[in-house]
């Protein structure tokens, strides 16, 4: 599979495209904005028993790094979420459709969050149809996969608008806000891939 990075993708005033460089100080911003919003859905690093803790979270400049590398080798397309207002652009949050895997599988999952400023106003799920989209058309994508908190009624509404069915629940799945979490897993599946 040839990768179609780096890839934007478009609806109307909704805009999604790779993290630049020159991103940092709006991505900061927005992050530090929404520490508290976005905390108890964050993935955090398990202890390992026998392995040394590795750092903190990488820096912006390694997070780019790692998107870039990851997007042109197709393994997990990372997307900033951009709002044209006004007649200039806001950062509002980010998606990721990660986990690509292609042969007999041909599957990926998709993750997102959103600036609480911007919620409830269905930018999230315009853009998880933009990503489906790209990735059941783009891609050949067969099964996408939205795997999120029981408690997270907000993200919930997103994967059913979307048209994601529920599938089932999985106990301790995610390592997030500092604890392995159970989540729903909610999937739609391309019926253009036989």
């Amino acid at each position: 599979m040839t990768s179609p990075w780096p890839v934007t993708l478009r609806e109307e005033n909704l805009i999604l495209r790779p993290l630049r460089l020159r991103d940092r100080k709006s991505w900061d911003e927005v992050r530090a904005a929404n520490r508290e919003w976005l905390s108890p859905w964050e993935a955090t690093k398990p202890v390992v028993p026998g392995q040394a803790e590795s750092g903190g979270l990488p820096s912006f400049y390694e997070m780019v790094a790692s998107h870039r590398r990851d997007g042109r080798s197709a393994r997990s397309f990372s997307l900033a979420i951009w709002l044209r207002e006004s007649g200039s652009e806001r950062f509002i949050g980010q998606i990721t459709l990660g986990g690509v895997v292609f042969g007999a599988l041909r599957g990926a999952h998709i993750g997102y969050w959103i600036d609480s400023r911007y919620a409830n106003r269905g930018l999230t799920s315009r853009a998880v149809n933009l990503v489906s989209s790209f990735a059941f058309d783009a891609l050949g994508i067969h099964r996408i996969e939205i795997n999120l908190r029981p408690e997270n009624a907000a993200s919930k509404r997103v994967a059913e608008k979307c048209g994601y069915i529920f599938e089932s629940v999985r106990p301790r799945f995610l390592h997030i806000d500092g604890d392995w979490r159970d989540h729903l897993t909610y999937v739609k599946e391309n019926p253009k891939v036989r």
